[in-house]
């Protein structure tokens, strides 16, 4: 067993990316195995199954309300399946994130995500593997989850205008939210998904960093996205440094550099949530991803 068993569709677009971003840095094809060809029509093949995830996935999650506490953050809905989907071309996931449950089954950044890495795996397939078969089925797939996002992920919001929605189900709910946690809205164009200023994502931006994004938080000390995850007004360095990641004007990265400096609580290491008031009321001690991000913003904002 994997640890959790929690799906999310960002587990099988992470390892794909790396293994791009290390090709293209590299040259070097040594990762590019048999082994490593499987996993590519594995990634694929999951995917596609779960574009019919209520007919054809054998997956399953509960989580006995014993180790859950009754949050519904913790376990899936309809006996562990989740509440049910429309077939979108989309592929459906369990979990986000933040390894919490997914309230409608299509997350949006993630499948953009998606979109992104299957371009890759069609690279792969096409220039190294030779594979005619992976590079047929990864490029219908993309083209199915590309045009479900831009046929049901794209809400029409009275004040910002037509933007993205964090999740929706394909029968016309949507989840309109941004989670701390990458992918997310926000993350779109650090993961490649879209421009910086492409009017769908500035829109969206607009939103999720704003106070009609329900967790968006402001305080004395800082403002920022959180997340459902952590306690309420509490926010995250990963969305501080992604909104300076994801930024166009280089102000506003040097900002949240700053505010990522003054809200350590001297720990000089990044936090996963912290008070918005106290930052010295945080959770985790230290958070790997998180310093890393931070790493990465510092490095494109004063040395790239």
């Amino acid at each position: 067993m994997i640890w959790e068993r929690k799906y999310e569709v960002d587990s099988l677009c992470y390892p794909v990316q790396l293994a791009y971003l290390y090709y293209k840095a590299s040259g070097s094809k040594k990762i590019f195995t048999d082994t490593f060809k499987a996993a590519l029509h594995t990634v694929v093949d999951t995917f596609v199954t779960e574009q019919r995830h209520m007919e054809r996935s054998p997956y399953s999650f509960i989580r006995d309300e014993a180790h859950c506490g009754g949050r519904d953050t913790e376990t899936l809905q309809n006996n562990g399946h989740g509440l049910p989907v429309n077939y979108t071309g989309m592929t459906w996931s369990g979990f986000r994130p933040s390894d919490d449950a997914t309230t409608f089954g299509y997350l949006v950044p993630s499948n953009m995500f998606a979109v992104t890495i299957l371009g890759y795996i069609c690279e792969f397939a096409e220039q190294i593997y030779h594979d005619a078969y992976l590079y047929e089925k990864a490029r219908k797939l993309r083209h199915e989850i590309n045009y479900g996002v831009k046929a049901y992920a794209v809400y029409r919001h009275p004040v910002y205008g037509s933007m993205y929605a964090y999740e929706t189900d394909g029968f016309g709910n949507h989840t309109l939210i941004d989670d701390a946690n990458v992918p997310s809205l926000l993350s779109l164009p650090y993961l490649g998904c879209v421009s910086p200023s492409d009017t769908l994502y500035k829109n969206t931006r607009r939103f999720v960093l704003s106070r009609d994004n329900p967790f968006y938080y402001e305080g004395t000390a800082a403002k920022g996205i959180g997340s459902p995850h952590t306690p309420e007004n509490y926010i995250w360095h990963i969305a501080l440094s992604m909104q300076g990641l994801t930024a166009e004007d280089q102000s506003e990265a040097r900002d949240m550099i700053d505010l990522v400096l003054a809200t350590d609580a001297g720990c000089g290491v990044c936090h996963e949530g912290f008070d918005v008031d106290d930052p010295k009321r945080f959770t985790r001690s230290w958070f790997a991803w998180a310093n890393s991000l931070f790493a990465e913003l510092v490095y494109k904002t004063y040395l790239s």
